[in-house]
Formats: C-alpha cells, structure tokens, sequence
C-alpha cells in the first residue's frame, strides 16, 4: 500500500533526542510547520522547545509513548499535521506504521510499507537479493525454524558461523558460534533475545566472515525511477555489533570497488520498487569480494558523514521525495570532497563493557561549531533517561583529507564537557588515535584487537589534575565568602596576619587517594602539596564554566562545574579530554560533623544507593548503619547521627541518586526529664 505524493506544510517528527532536533532543522530551513511528540520523561527536552507545536504522547516508556502507533497518528490528527517524518529507531522501520500513516491520510517520510516490510525480515531479504543477482553471504535462510532443520544446515554452512535474528537488528537475537558443540545454546539464546526484542524468534545462519570491514552504500530514489547513490560508509569500528565511529569515504575503497558495490545497492532499490533514501549494507572481505548483508528502508544515524562530502542535506531530500519532487540530479552529478568521521558520544561505562548509564545532564556545551558539526539532543539540566538509546549526540569532523579530519574530530572531543553521566568519549579520543584507525586498517575487530580491558579502564587521575580541582575548589569557596564578608577587599582574600593559610583536599580516584594541601602565594598564586611534591598553580583566568590556570609553568584550559551550588565539595572537570567527577572528602567529613544532631540523612556524593538498612517506624540509635551508597567503585555507609525513629525513606535500594538528595527522614527521640 502506498500513498500518493502531495505537498504538505506541516510535519510530525516521531522521534526524540538528536535526530528529532536534526530534522527539524532541515524543515525549518525550507519552510516547513514542525510537530514534536513527546513522553512525560520528554517535556522539557530540547527537540520539545525546538519545534513549533508539541503534543504529549504519554507516559516515559517507549511502548506507551514513541512506539505507540496510535497515539501518534491522534497526535498527527490532532495538531493538523499532512506528513509524518520517522528519524530512525521507535516506527521508522514498522510496515503497519506506514500502512496506518496511509490510511489516515499522512504523508509517511519514507519507503513504502511492502518494501519496509521484505527488508526488515533479513532472511526474505536476503532470498530475494539472491534472486535479483546480488551476491549474499553463503547459509540459511529457509522458512522451517525447527531446531533440527537449523542444525542441519549449519553442518552445510560450516562454523565458524553467525546465528542471528530474522528481524531487527543492533546485534540482538545475534550470536558468534566457534564449533558444533555450541550451536543448540546459542540458537536458544539468540531465539529468546529475538522474541523480546522484536516479537518473532525466527533466525538465520550466515558463514562468519572473520574480520570483515562493515561498508555501507547510501541510495536514494523517487518516485519517477531515478535511483542513484551517494558513495559509500565505512562503519567497521563496533561494541556489541554496534557502530562507534562512522567514516566517508572508506578508506581502502577503489573507484573500480565504488562502482561494483554502488551498482549492486542501486539494483537492490530497484528490484524491490524502493523510493526514498535508503540504505543497503555490506561485508567487504580483505580479498575485495563483497556481500549483502541488510537494507536499512530509513535515514542512518550515520548519515552526516555522506551529507558532509556530498554537500547534500539528506533530510531535505526525503522531505522532496516524498512530496513527490525528483531527486534533480544523476548519479554523474555526485561528487565526493574531502573526508568525514563521525564519532558517537553514548552514556555509557566503557570499563564494564560498555553498558549504557543514565541520570542528570549537569553541564553540556559541545565544541564550537565552526570547527566541526554536533547532533546532540541534550541541555544542561537535563536527563539521560533509563528508557530510551543511550545516544546523547554525534560529532562529526570534516577535512580535506582523513587525518586532517580525524585530528579536528579528536581535538573537538577534548573540547566538549558532558558532566553528570559517565560517557564513552576518552575511548572515542583513544580509538582515534590508535594506530589501526589511525592507517585506516581498523575491521570489525578493531575494539577487541586494540583495546585491553588495561585500556578501557576511566583515566588516571594525576596530582596535577588533582591541584587544578584542589584550588578550584579553594577559589570558589573563598569567593563565596568575600561576597557574604562586609567591607573586604578581594586583594586581602588570600591574606594572612597571622600562620599561613592551609587547606587539605582528599580526593578518591579508582580506589587510590590523593591528599593535598593548597596555600596562596599571592592573589592568583598557590602552592599545592601532594605527597612531599610541590606544585606551583596560577588562576590566570576564571570564567563560569572554563578555567586558564598555569601548573609548573604551563598553561592549560581546563572545563569544569561545581553541581552541588554552595557547598563546594564536589567539582566536575574536563582537563585535556579527561573527565572527573571529584569529591572533596575532607569537606564532607566537615560537613558531617556540622551537621551531626539533624534528623536529615542526604547523600554526601552523586553515586548508587545499594542497600537501605532500615525500614520507617525501625527505631535507631546514633552510630546504627542506615544506607550504603556506591560511589567512585567504594562503598560508603550512611550512619545514623542521632537517637529516634525511622519516620520516612524516600528512594529504594538500587536507584542513581544525587549528592545532597534527602535519602530519609529520623524523628529524634524526646529526651527523658532528669530526675532529681
């Protein structure tokens, strides 16, 4: 089923996050009304207060709110919207989301149903490519699912050998398979994901190829028969069979292997009637042989690299195309300049294998524009929210040649500030720099041949980055004080008449501690002390976010954000691409002891409440073990600072907490009179 085309005005975005932000942008540019959706854990996002018209779709997880077909066709209805964009992810590869689109009468940005419908299960797709002459993976691809029939042909296809998912994709319902001896468990696995993740757990076999390169061929075609592509992606750098790092052109293509592969992705859009933009994915071996592996019938993430050397804006594109206009150029018009890398910056702890994280957005400013381009879908204040792809933005770098374009990429990374949530961008940095990617060798194993668990690991700590936080933190604090004291003057805030002025500093970082002392030399001069070393630190300048100071002499920029307001325990701070998140525990000590008496129990640092202790109405006594909260990889005990009863506990054992939230509440115990 499809629609005919007809011009529209205003457009409904089904998406969230970067690529909503993204194609609004491109709608906005050519004149176009724009609609958001969004969920409850959505309202105040970016890509919200970025459109014209907003419409709530309902509550934060995804299968009530952006996978709800339904109610975004009501919000579609309801805000008057002709057409309905769906970025990638959530619907835009849901055959009866289009359908529907169709029958209310919505334009559907996008290929037609049947055609979503045959690519997206990967094993028609892969029959009919067979059919049609393109050359596919050698396995099986058969309708019997029985695990019988699937051990058969694994004899025939060999091992070692990939058993994945008919439908869906980003490495679910996927399994690696060495030997016979551990087919039958990696069939039930694989099936088991499957059916969560995509409601069908029929599967696949496929030859493994070892250490392929993961090349992609951008399509396009309109509905008047042009169909054409726009050169070639190379995504082989890849965690958990998703991509990492995206780059246009590949780098060890040849013009030869540019017009065989783009031949055989224009036939496969042809084949199957395909109109839109599109994106047919292939294994390209060391030989040179190359093999179909999927269409994706969408946008790709990935798809700034190939708008940045082709000088076209894809979104726009599809926009034309769906309203019926010719894509207006031939395939002798595309022209390829330069090159381009993009980086995903995901929330994510790559020390322990990557897996996505979530929690408050304190501080984000990506790097400057003019030098290169950021998708993001993040404010500061925000969240990163626990039900939804931990994809916070890309950053995408062009240059007249590769390296000229991975070196803008790498410094434009030490340059941006995420604080709040643990990210992967000193492993992007890394991955960079690499020598593999670097020479442009990196494969599909790029991560596990390159990187130790050693290298994986969150960045050291060093005294000197410690010094820069120590004195930060010393500054904020006294210019606190000069702006509450009566009748100082600031070039006395650093005076003494009497002993010098010490203050000690003790950060944790990976379970090692770093004790320091700042002094002040001088109004911007300070001598630091770390184990006996001394460290000489200048503030030559101070803004609200960004700092130059001067260690041992040498000058260094260095990012930074105070999260917990007056306090000035706690200082988030990006020093040459590095990320900390640091807690003065000498400050929180202090803070305790103030304190000691309150019937209030607040976290002392950002971290994870692992254990509650006690349960309301529990009476307590002082120095009773209330809490554990996990924070910096150690363990912290909450104690109990005063006698009475438990009258309140306001989170549950396992949530991400703030520092300073109000974990529970302790009604004091009446003091018994004295007795003469």
């Amino acid at each position: 089923m499809t629609a005919t085309p007809t011009p529209f005005s205003n457009i409904l975005i089904a998406n969230r996050g970067e690529i909503a932000c993204r194609i609004m942008r491109s709608a906005c540019a050519i004149g176009l009304h724009t609609i958001a959706v969004y969920s409850d854990a959505d309202a105040d996002a970016p890509h919200v207060k970025m459109a014209d018209a907003a419409c709530r779709l309902g509550p934060a997880p995804a299968a009530q709110s952006y996978l709800d077909a339904t109610r975004i066709i009501d919000a579609a209805r309801n805000t008057g919207a002709e057409a309905i964009h769906p970025g990638y992810g959530f619907l835009s590869e849901n055959a009866a989301f289009a359908v529907a689109c169709v029958e209310a009468g919505i334009v559907f940005i996008g290929p037609a149903p049947d055609a979503i419908e045959l690519m997206g299960d990967k094993a028609k797709a892969k029959r009919r490519m067979i059919d049609a002459g393109v050359a596919c993976v050698p396995g099986y691809h058969g309708a019997d699912q029985s695990d019988d029939a699937l051990i058969s042909a694994a004899g025939e296809v060999g091992f070692p050998l990939m058993v994945k998912a008919a439908s869906g994709g980003g490495g679910r319902g996927m399994r690696l398979v060495e030997c016979e001896s551990d087919l039958a468990s990696a069939l039930k696995t694989a099936r088991s994901e499957a059916e969560n993740a995509f409601g069908s757990g029929d599967l696949m076999l496929e030859r493994a190829i070892i250490t392929p390169r993961h090349v992609e061929i951008q399509i396009f075609a309109d509905r008047h028969g042009n169909v054409v592509h726009l050169g070639e992606r190379d995504c082989s750098v890849q965690r958990r069979h998703q991509k990492v790092l995206e780059e246009a052109p590949c780098p060890v293509m040849t013009p030869a292997l540019r017009e065989k592969m783009g031949a055989a992705a224009v036939k496969a859009a042809r084949d199957i009637n395909y109109h839109g933009a599109g994106t047919v994915e292939f294994l390209l071996d060391p030989d040179g042989a190359f093999y179909f592996l999927e269409m994706n019938t969408r946008l790709q993430v990935e798809h700034p690299v190939t708008e940045m050397v082709t000088g076209r804006d894809l979104v726009a594109l599809q926009i034309r195309v769906a309203q019926g206009e010719t894509l207006g150029f031939l395939q002798d018009d595309v022209v390829m300049s330069g090159h381009a890398i993009e980086a995903r910056l995901y929330a994510e702890d790559v020390g322990h294998g990557f897996l996505p994280t979530a929690g408050p957005v304190d501080l984000w400013r990506p790097a400057k524009a003019a030098v290169v381009r950021v998708d993001a879908g993040i404010a500061t204040g925000g969240e990163v929210s626990p039900h939804y792809d931990p994809m916070v933005a890309k950053v995408i770098a062009h240059g007249h040649t590769r390296d000229e374009a991975r070196r803008k990429l790498i410094e434009a990374l030490k340059r941006t500030t995420l604080f709040g949530v643990a990210t992967n961008k000193n492993f992007l940095i890394n991955a960079l720099a690499r020598p593999a990617f670097v020479n442009g060798e990196a494969t599909t194993a790029f991560i596990s041949e390159a990187f130790s668990s050693e290298d994986l690991a969150a960045p050291k700590l060093e005294p000197e980055d410690a010094a820069c936080a120590a004195v930060l933190l010393y500054k904020a604090a006294r210019t606190r004080a000069l702006s509450q004291a009566v009748s100082v003057s600031p070039a006395l805030a650093n005076w003494s008449s009497a002993t010098k002025i010490i203050a000690a500093y003790r950060f944790i970082d990976n379970d090692e501690t770093l004790n320091l002392t700042v002094t002040p030399v001088g109004p911007k001069q300070y001598h630091v002390e770390h184990e006996g070393r001394a460290i000489a630190l200048e503030t030559v300048k101070i803004d609200r976010y960004e700092a130059m100071l001067s260690v041992d002499g040498a000058r260094r920029v260095v990012a930074f954000n105070l999260p917990d307001g007056e306090v000035h325990a706690r200082i988030q701070i990006l020093i040459n691409g590095r990320d900390f998140d640091l807690q003065n525990l000498n400050a929180i000590i202090a803070s305790t002891t103030d304190n000691a008496g309150a019937g209030s129990v607040v976290a002392p640092m950002h971290g994870m409440l692992v254990e509650i202790c006690v349960e309301p109405g529990q009476k307590v006594a002082r120095g009773t073990r209330l809490a554990v909260l996990e924070a910096m990889k150690m363990q912290h005990e909450l104690h109990a600072e005063i006698d009475g009863v438990i009258a309140d506990i306001h989170f549950d054992a396992g949530v991400q907490i703030t520092a300073n939230a109000l974990i529970m509440e302790i009604t004091a115990a009446k003091q018994e009179p004295a007795h003469a």
